[in-house]
């Protein structure tokens, strides 16, 4: 199991290029099963979720091919199978978005209940009740979501609360079914919108997309099309911390800032001098040391629960006290046991977890638990006096994309360590 080793203490600086987002080219590539001729992605992030995606994909029966390694197509002329096996889903929860397309596209699906990161129950009960509304008929067998409909029907469907993937999975669903669906308290991400271009690209007919009413009209066939991944928003929130928590400048190219709104005011919050343009932001500390922010995460375009523990990290090392309220996922702290044992003051209360700064984290072993949490354990190796040794990596790994590589661009002494 790789580990990454950090000596810290150096101030960030240079530009770095943001790749594809994950959060959009998984949906994408479950929406590569719904046409009838193949697709061609790039700007497709190199993930293990995205590995896994495709071993997913394959083993449905989708033929996946890799152009000069930075195109990739998918066609789903042969896909025969419809299950989403256990031993692919355990490791990725977004694997339950083949739900949708196969059951609109093929009539039936098979897909494991997923598990993925330790960060509390994420329910499926608003895909699967989202889908009995346009008629298919499901039932939980066997640790599986087993869906069947001869035909799906367009339905007004209300999310109990927003979901980023239950109402990325219904709208799937939706193109194909007869009539037309209401899909409201949508999730206005970004990466819901980078879907629906995509499906309207194919000839689907949506609108709303961004908005909490998202309307489809269902069409009887979608074809084959040409598409490119949006920038990940979150890795490019996470190096601008990156130069925030170092007291360096950092740019990040081939971003889109009007997305990173809620992050970019609080990093201003905490002193950064921030400059953006069509595609690039820029972030200078000029050598200072940050200033505690408080931030409360709730559905875009609020802050991001998945920017929550990158700023844990920066709150450790700032002067004065911040307060980070997590308000989407239980269990989201497990990060902050770790920075204590950095030196970080941290005291977690329920969903919250209050900060008082310490000048000097100490760099130490380590472990990551979830995604976002190991991205702060990094930020805070960078920061700190000392080697930090991040443990567990294949957690980063799944959605950041030669992480130990962009960091040494930016002036970063970390190398990666294989078992």
């Amino acid at each position: 199991m790789d580990r990454l080793e950090i000596i810290g203490g150096s101030a960030l600086s240079g530009e770095v290029r943001i790749s594809g987002a994950k959060n959009a080219a998984l949906p994408i590539l479950a929406a590569c099963l719904l046409p009838e001729g193949p697709m061609i992605l790039e700007n497709v992030p190199h993930l293990n979720d995205v590995t896994t995606t495709v071993k997913l994909l394959r083993r449905i029966g989708a033929e996946i091919t890799f152009h000069d390694g930075v195109r990739l197509e998918v066609d789903p002329s042969r896909v025969a199978h419809f299950e989403a096996p256990y031993e692919l889903v355990k490791t990725m929860r977004a694997s339950v978005l083949v739900l949708g397309p196969l059951l609109g596209r093929y009539g039936r699906a098979d897909v494991s209940l997923p598990g993925g990161c330790a960060i509390g129950a994420r329910p499926v009960n608003l895909h699967v009740m989202g889908l009995r509304a346009m008629g298919a008929e499901i039932s939980i067998e066997n640790g599986y979501i087993r869906a069947r409909a001869k035909r799906l029907y367009g339905a007004r469907i209300v999310l109990d609360t927003v979901s980023v993937t239950g109402t990325e999975n219904l709208m799937m669903a939706a193109v194909l079914a007869k009539g037309e669906s209401v899909i409201e308290n949508a999730a206005r991400e970004p990466e819901v919108v980078d879907l629906a271009e995509t499906l309207g690209k194919m000839g689907a007919v949506i609108e709303g997309a961004g908005t909490n009413t998202i309307r489809i009209q269902g069409v009887e066939t979608l074809q084959g099309v040409n598409h490119s991944v949006l920038p990940d928003r979150i890795e490019s929130g996470t190096y601008l911390v990156a130069g925030a928590i170092t007291g360096g400048r950092v740019r990040v190219n081939r971003t889109r800032p009007e997305h990173l709104e809620a992050v970019l005011d609080k990093l201003s919050e905490a002193g950064a001098s921030i400059q953006v343009g069509p595609d690039w932001i820029e972030l200078d500390m000029r050598g200072e040391r940050p200033r505690a922010v408080d931030v409360r995460t709730a559905p875009y375009p609020a802050f991001p629960t998945d920017m929550q523990a990158q700023f844990c990290a920066l709150n450790a090392i700032a002067a004065g006290t911040g307060t980070i309220t997590e308000t989407i996922f239980e269990n989201r702290f497990m990060h902050a046991l770790e920075l204590q044992r950095m030196g970080a003051d941290l005291v977690t209360k329920g969903n919250m977890v209050v900060s008082r700064g310490v000048k000097h984290l100490t760099g130490a072993p380590v472990m990551a638990t979830d995604l976002r949490a190991s991205a702060s354990l990094v930020l805070a190796g960078l920061a700190a006096k000392g080697v930090t040794i991040v443990d567990r990596v294949y957690h980063v790994d799944r959605g950041y994309e030669r992480i130990e590589e962009k960091l040494s661009q930016l002036g970063a002494e970390i190398r990666r360590l294989p078992d």
